[in-house]
C-alpha cells in the first residue's frame, strides 16, 4: 500500500489566490481544481477533503473523473492519488453531526463512480480523519456505522421474501474503511498511543495512519510546547509500533508561520530533521499559492522521496515540566492580548467559503468569558500587532530549560530567528516581562528587522488607535505578503 508523504489541505493560511480561481475565497468547484492541480502539477499525492464547516460536495470523485477523465485514465484515483476525507465530530460539533452520515454514505457512491469510469473495482476512497478525537470509541463508532448501517444494510430484505437492498440497487462497496484520528489537544495527544493501541486490539490491519496537530496545540499552550507535545506524541507512537507489530504512519499538520510549524519550499530539509519518524507532511495553502510553483514542486519531490528515521530519545518528564511553567505564561500573556487579537481579527481577510470547526482555546478554554479566533486568524492577528506570537511566554524559561530545549526543538532558534524579523520594537502590545528579557535581547542582535513590515504594522497600530479602520484590510495583506504566509 502506498501511504503519501505530502498531504494537501485546504487550510486558509495563504496571502495570494491560486490562478485557478477568479476569487481571493476558494469555493467548491475551485477545491476540484485545486485538488487536480495538485496532483497533475505539484506531484502532491494525496489531497484532504474537508467536509465540516461548509456546503460540502460529495461529489469530488466523479467530478474529478468527469472532468480530468484523461489523467485519471494514467493515474489511478485511489491507488496513485488518495482523496481522503475529513469528517465531522459528532462528539463535538453537533450542530454538524448529521454531515458525518451523509459523508460516509458518498463512499460507495465515489465507488460506483470509479467503478464505471475504469471498468472494474476500484476503490478511490477508503481513509476518512476525525477531528478532536478524545476516545477509540469516537473512532470505533465512525468504523462500525460504516461497516454495518452504511454496507450493512445491503443484505437486508425490504420485507420477508422480497430482494435486499443490494439486489435493488447494487453492491455497497468497500465493505470496510480506515478511521485516521487527529489529536489536537494536549491530554490526547499525550494519550493518543493509548487510544490507538484500544481501536486497533480488535481490528486486522496492515497499518494505522495517525494525525498529530501542530497548530492548534501552538494557539494553546504555545509553539515550544506544541513542537514537545508532537515528539513525545510521535516517540510514544514508536513505542506502540514496536508493542503491536502494526505499522504507524504519523502525519503531522503543519502550516508555513514559524508559529504553525514554519514548513514552507526553503525549510523542508529543517524540518525533515526536526521530524525525522514523521511519514506524511501537510502541504498547507500558503506552501501552495505563496511561492514559485517551480520551488513548491522542488520541495514536494524531495518530501516524497525522504526516508524516515528513529529520532533521538527524549525527556518526556523535562519535557512536560517545562511545557508546564511555560504554558501557563504563554496563556496569561494571551489572555491579556485577547481584546487586541478579536478587534483586529474582524478586518483579516478571508480565503476559503468555509468555516473551519471552533478553535480548542475558544472550545475548551473560554477564560473568564474571553475566546479567539481560529489559528491562522489568530497567527495573523498578532504578526498585524507587530507582536510575532512564537515570543510569547519566552520569560517563563531559565537558561537550564533553554539548554534542553535547544537539545530537543533542533530549529529553535531559526524558527525564532524566522519570526523576530517581523518583530515591531514600538509595539504597545509587548508584554512588559519580554522587554527585558534576555533570548529577545540577543536574538534581536543577530537579526535585521523587516523595515517595510514594521512600517505596515505602525500603520496597523495607528488605524486602531485612531479607530480609522477602512483600509486595514489591505494593509494586514501587504504584511502578509511580505512575510510569505497570511497566518
Amino acid at each position: 500500500m502506498k501511504i503519501p508523504r505530502c498531504m494537501s489541505t485546504q487550510h486558509p493560511d495563504n496571502v495570494n489566490p491560486p490562478f485557478f480561481s477568479t476569487d481571493p475565497e476558494l469555493s467548491g468547484e475551485d477545491e476540484i481544481t485545486e485538488a487536480y492541480y495538485v496532483f497533475s502539477h505539484l506531484g502532491c499525492n494525496e489531497q484532504m477533503w474537508d467536509c465540516e464547516g461548509k456546503e460540502v460536495d460529495n461529489y469530488v470523485v466523479k467530478k474529478l473523473l468527469t472532468k480530468y477523465g484523461s489523467f485519471f485514465k494514467e493515474r489511478i484515483l485511489g491507488q496513485e492519488d488518495f482523496i481522503t476525507l475529513r469528517v465531522p465530530n459528532p462528539t463535538v460539533e453537533k450542530a454538524e453531526a448529521k454531515i458525518l452520515l451523509e459523508t460516509l454514505e458518498s463512499i460507495p457512491r465515489s465507488f460506483d463512480a470509479a467503478k464505471l469510469f475504469y471498468g472494474k473495482d476500484n476503490v478511490p476512497v477508503f481513509e476518512v480523519i476525525l477531528p478532536m478525537t478524545a476516545s477509540s470509541e469516537c473512532l470505533d463508532r465512525i468504523y462500525s456505522y460504516y461497516q454495518d448501517f452504511v454496507v450493512g444494510k445491503q443484505k437486508k430484505p425490504f420485507q420477508k421474501g422480497d430482494m435486499t437492498i443490494a439486489e435493488w440497487i447494487g453492491e455497497f462497496k468497500p465493505e470496510k474503511i480506515n478511521v485516521i484520528p487527529l489529536f489536537e489537544d494536549m491530554r490526547n495527544m499525550l494519550n493518543a498511543h493509548n487510544m490507538t493501541r484500544d481501536y486497533l486490539k480488535d481490528k486486522t490491519v496492515e497499518y494505522q495512519r495517525v494525525f498529530l496537530a501542530r497548530s492548534d496545540p501552538a494557539m494553546n499552550y504555545g509553539f515550544i510546547s506544541a513542537l514537545l507535545l508532537n515528539k513525545i506524541a510521535l516517540q510514544r507512537l514508536g513505542q506502540l509500533e514496536k508493542e503491536t507489530g502494526v505499522k504507524i504512519y504519523p502525519i503531522i499538520g503543519i502550516g508555513s508561520a514559524p508559529f504553525r510549524g514554519n514548513l514552507k519550499p526553503q525549510t523542508v530539509e529543517r524540518i525533515s530533521k526536526e521530524y525525522p519518524n514523521a511519514h506524511t507532511f501537510t502541504i498547507q495553502s500558503s506552501f501552495k499559492y505563496d511561492n514559485p510553483p517551480e520551488k513548491v514542486i522542488s520541495a514536494i519531490k524531495m518530501l516524497n522521496e525522504r526516508k524516515t528515521s528513529i529520532p533521538k530519545e527524549i525527556d518526556e518528564e523535562r519535557c512536560l515540566d517545562i511545557m508546564e511553567k511555560y504554558g501557563k505564561e504563554y496563556q496569561r500573556q494571551i489572555l491579556k492580548l485577547a481584546p487586541a487579537i478579536n478587534q483586529i481579527a474582524k478586518y483579516i481577510p478571508s480565503r476559503r467559503k468555509r468555516k473551519l470547526h471552533i478553535g480548542l482555546f475558544g472550545y475548551a478554554r473560554n477564560i473568564d468569558g474571553i475566546s479567539l479566533p481560529r489559528v491562522i486568524t489568530f497567527t495573523c492577528a498578532l504578526y498585524s500587532l507587530g507582536l510575532p506570537p512564537e515570543i510569547l511566554g519566552l520569560n517563563a524559561l531559565d537558561d537550564d530549560d533553554l539548554l534542553f530545549i535547544e537539545k530537543v526543538y533542533l530549529n529553535f532558534k531559526d524558527d525564532l530567528k524566522d519570526a523576530l524579523k517581523f518583530f515591531n520594537p514600538q509595539t504597545e502590545f509587548l508584554p512588559e516581562s519580554l522587554r527585558k528579557n534576555d533570548l529577545m535581547k540577543n536574538l534581536l542582535e543577530t537579526i535585521q528587522i523587516n523595515e517595510n513590515h514594521k512600517e505596515l504594522t505602525d500603520v496597523i497600530l495607528s488605524s486602531l488607535k485612531a479607530n480609522k479602520t477602512e483600509n486595514i484590510g489591505e494593509t494586514i495583506l501587504e504584511a502578509a505578503h511580505l512575510r510569505g504566509f497570511l497566518g
